[in-house]
């Protein structure tokens, strides 16, 4: 299971529904859903070079950490600059089921997706029961 726990990511979102204006921009934002035993997390990082992109997990949280240089050069005169440049972070807090030691990541599109598979502890198996006649199967 995937855990989310951004305060300030919940402060923005709700100040965002009650007074009905967009609170800061997220720099990444994300999505992230369940397919069979993998958890699938969608990053947005348009105009980020893969090679700046870096991703750490330290026990049960992976770190993203992405660079978007400015695209003008240093003698351009910067008329309107409103998207964000510079090294953006983001944590994932993962839950002890999912196996982090085989996370597969790509980049496509200015999309970086992360594929967590549940630990095979984690999924359910059956176990025999002995004793008593034949074996038995039952879900465990």
């Amino acid at each position: 299971m995937l855990m989310r726990t951004d305060p300030f990511r919940e402060l923005d979102r709700l100040t965002q529904q009650v007074l009905g204006t967009a609170a800061r921009p997220a720099a990444m934002p994300m999505d992230a859903f369940r397919v069979g035993d993998t958890f699938v997390v969608e990053l947005d990082l348009p105009g980020v070079a893969p090679e700046t992109i870096d991703l750490d997990v330290e026990r049960n949280v992976l770190t993203v950490r992405a660079e978007r240089r400015p695209s003008s050069g240093e003698d351009a005169e910067v008329v309107i600059t409103e998207r964000p440049a510079g090294t953006f972070s983001r944590r994932l807090f993962l839950g002890e089921t999912l196996d982090t030691e085989r996370i597969d990541a790509s980049y496509e599109a200015g999309v970086l997706r992360l594929a967590i598979p549940v630990a095979e502890r984690a999924k359910p198996r059956k176990i025999a029961i002995s004793g008593g006649g034949s074996p038995r199967q039952i879900n465990g």
